[in-house]
C-alpha cells in the first residue's frame, strides 16, 4: 500500500511506473531476474492468485486483448533473435578453432595484437 496521501507517498507515486507486458522502449534491453520475487518462489501453489492484466480487464479496461498480441508478436522477435545470436556464436567458435587463422593469429602476436 502506498500513502499517497503524503507528500513522500504522493512523489513515490509519480515516479511509480506499471506496464502489461513489455513496452517497445523496454523490449530490445536487456532484462534482469529477481528471483526473491519470482512467483514461483512467492506465492504459494494453493493460493489464488490475479495478474495487473486480469485485474484491469474485470475494471473495464478494453486493451487486453491488443497486449496480448503485442507479447506475442515480442516473444516471436525474441525467438528470432536467440537463433540469430546462437548461430552467430556457433559461426564464431568454428572460425576461432579454424587452422587458417592460426598463422595469421602468430603473425598478428608478434605485431602486439
Amino acid at each position: 500500500m502506498l500513502q499517497y496521501k503524503s507528500k513522500r507517498g504522493a512523489a513515490a507515486l509519480e515516479r511509480l511506473k506499471i506496464f502489461e507486458g513489455v513496452p517497445p522502449p523496454y523490449d530490445t534491453r536487456k532484462r534482469q531476474v529477481v528471483p526473491d520475487a519470482l512467483k514461483l518462489i512467492r506465492l504459494k501453489n494453493h493460493r489464488p492468485f490475479c495478474s495487473l492484466g486480469d485485474l484491469c480487464a474485470s475494471v473495464g479496461w478494453n486493451s487486453q486483448a491488443v497486449v496480448n498480441r503485442l507479447e506475442e508478436k515480442r516473444k516471436q522477435r525474441g525467438a528470432a533473435y536467440y537463433k540469430r545470436k546462437i548461430a552467430r556464436e556457433n559461426l564464431r567458435r568454428k572460425a576461432i578453432g579454424a587452422k587458417e587463422l592460426a598463422t595469421i593469429n602468430t603473425e598478428l602476436e608478434k605485431l602486439g595484437y
